[in-house]
Parts: C-alpha cells; sequence; structure tokens
C-alpha cells in the first residue's frame, strides 16, 4: 500500500508537469521533451554502462544511436504537436491507461508469467492493458461532446480508433519489455531513482517513447 501511495503521488505529479507544458505552449512542451530525452539518456547509459562495463566501443554506439532516437523522438512529438494536439493527447493516454491497465490488473489478478525477460510482468497485466487502452475512446468522445477544439473527423470511425489503441498498446508493452531486458542483463530493478514508486524516469516512460513514432506514422497513414 505504501508503494502504491508512491506511485499515485508521483504519478499525479508527473502527470500535472505533462498536462501543464502541454497546454501553455509549443516552448515548454519542447522543453519538456528536452529535458525527459536527456534524463531518459542518462538513465539508459547507466544500464549499458553496468552491462559493457568494458566494452567502450559497445557503449560509444549505444549512446551514439540512443542520442539520434532521442532526437527523432523530440522531432516527431513536435511535429504531432504541431499538426493536431488533440491526436498527441490521444496517443498519450493510450500509454498512460495501457500502462495503468497492466499494473493494476497484474497485481490484482497475478496469475501465469508472460516472459523470463520480465518477472514482474503477467498474462493478465497484459490483457488489463489492452483493456485499459480502449478507455481513451470513450474519454474523447465525452468530450467531443461538449467541446469543438478536438477535430471530430479523426475519431469518426470506433473500428479504427479500436485498432489504433490496441496496436499502440502492444507497441507499448514491446517498448517496455525492451528496456526490461536491458534491466535484467544489468541486473537491477529500476533505471534510476528519480520517481519514487516508479525508480526511473525511463521506467515510467519506457512505452511511450516507442510508441510515439509509431503514432507519427499511423497519423500520416491512417489520419
Amino acid at each position: 500500500m505504501s508503494n502504491l501511495f508512491k506511485r499515485f503521488i508521483t504519478s499525479f505529479v508527473l502527470l500535472s508537469i505533462l498536462i501543464f507544458c502541454f497546454i501553455y505552449s509549443l516552448y515548454s512542451w519542447t522543453f519538456f521533451l528536452i529535458v525527459t530525452s536527456i534524463i531518459s539518456f542518462i538513465e539508459f547509459k547507466f544500464l549499458i554502462k553496468k552491462i559493457w562495463s568494458k566494452e567502450k566501443k559497445i557503449i560509444f554506439i549505444f549512446n551514439i544511436v540512443s542520442i539520434i532516437y532521442l532526437l527523432l523522438l523530440i522531432y516527431v512529438s513536435l511535429n504531432i504537436y504541431i499538426k493536431s494536439p488533440s491526436f498527441l493527447f490521444f496517443i498519450l493516454l493510450i500509454c498512460f491507461f495501457s500502462d495503468t491497465g497492466g499494473y493494476l490488473v497484474g497485481n490484482l489478478v497475478g496469475g501465469k508469467k508472460l516472459t523470463k525477460i520480465s518477472p514482474n510482468k503477467t498474462i493478465s497485466g497484459s490483457v488489463g492493458s489492452f483493456v485499459f487502452s480502449i478507455i481513451p475512446i470513450f474519454i474523447y468522445y465525452i468530450i467531443n461532446e461538449y467541446t469543438e477544439h478536438i477535430e471530430s473527423n479523426l475519431y469518426d470511425n470506433w473500428l479504427v480508433l479500436t485498432f489504433v489503441c490496441l496496436f499502440l498498446s502492444l507497441v507499448c508493452q514491446l517498448g517496455d519489455l525492451f528496456i526490461s531486458y536491458f534491466k535484467r542483463k544489468a541486473v537491477v530493478n529500476d533505471t534510476g531513482s528519480i520517481l519514487p514508486g516508479h525508480g526511473g524516469l525511463l521506467d515510467r516512460i519506457d512505452g511511450t517513447i516507442f510508441v510515439l513514432p509509431v503514432a507519427y506514422v499511423l497519423n500520416i497513414l491512417i489520419f
């Protein structure tokens, strides 16, 4: 219960900062992305150094690839923000509810483990992630009843939206497992300790950083 309370408070503070930066201006959102990327880079670099402490060439390659990827992440995030802020917020909600569903259902139901890569992940948690990822559809339809700020033409097909939610939830979970693989190789539970109850910032956004580039492509192809 103590850890759950810490997670709740940390999530509330983090979400408040994210929403403020998102709503305030493009500059504040850019600042948020840059700071988040820098912290994520430092935490991932920590994992790489733990795994390949004596392999400087491997560390260098991973550092370069990480920087390039994070720059790409900033670019696509800003691009989506400028083109369609409501779509970007919709994507962030999918990631949030997917993570939340996985954590809540996984802890409440438990059951068979999903993979050896991450012992804490369960099949029930994965199902919970998929189910919870659909919640943003209902949130957006409710909001759209009271505001005209949402581009209604983007959200008039339930089937497409459901596919997008489930597919991005899958990407989110795979991104989580990707970082979990490196944590397991480094023999650590968390990427850092900056967020009480969560560990490192990368522990909290590991799925999101993989979802955003995919969402960028979906935005071009579908919407």
